[in-house]
């Protein structure tokens, strides 16, 4: 029994990610895996020995959520709207691909010395001193490249300048 409680515990990281992806509530996570992990513990029998542990633990998991689901669903608990919502539908990403195509088109209008600063920093989550060794300037123009771009992205994209990030 030993070996099998140490076989359910090492699973109970990957329960948890995949708890959730599908709750998408940190407090419905640790409920499901819980419930999960009891269920389990109670119907250990079941388990054949040589199978895959994981996979059993998951398909219990899964089970458990989709149970739940219906059960709200019955109850008239399920409410739509919420980031918090049991739901077997994803909200819709139109609009996140919508304006990733808009600042695609706008950095190709942005003169490539600001392109390039833009994107080492903003993309690549580089450090003003580490684009000035890559691009060969001085720290000063890298900050002024920057600013420069950012406020013409700003504009081509018709978006406000953000004082809180101007002022920091």
């Amino acid at each position: 029994m030993d070996d099998l409680s140490g076989l359910i515990e090492a699973q109970i990281a990957p329960l948890r990610r995949y708890a959730r992806a599908l709750t998408r509530d940190p407090t419905a996570v640790d409920d499901l895996v819980q419930e999960t992990v009891a269920r389990a513990l109670s119907k250990i029998r079941l388990w054949q020995e040589y199978t895959d542990m994981r996979a059993w633990l998951f398909t219990i998991l899964h089970n458990q959520y989709i149970n739940q689901f219906r059960r709200l669903a019955r109850e008239g608990k399920v409410v739509s709207g919420g980031d918090n919502e049991l739901s077997e539908t994803r909200p819709p990403n139109q609009i996140d691909r919508l304006e990733l195509r808009d600042l695609d088109r706008a950095l190709t209008k942005l003169p490539e010395e600001q392109r390039s600063v833009i994107l080492l920093i903003g993309l690549e989550g580089m450090p003003y001193k580490k684009v000035a060794k890559i691009t060969g300037i001085p720290v000063g123009t890298v900050r002024s490249r920057a600013s420069r771009g950012r406020e013409e992205l700003r504009r081509l994209m018709g978006k406000s300048p953000d004082k809180r990030a101007e002022a920091a």
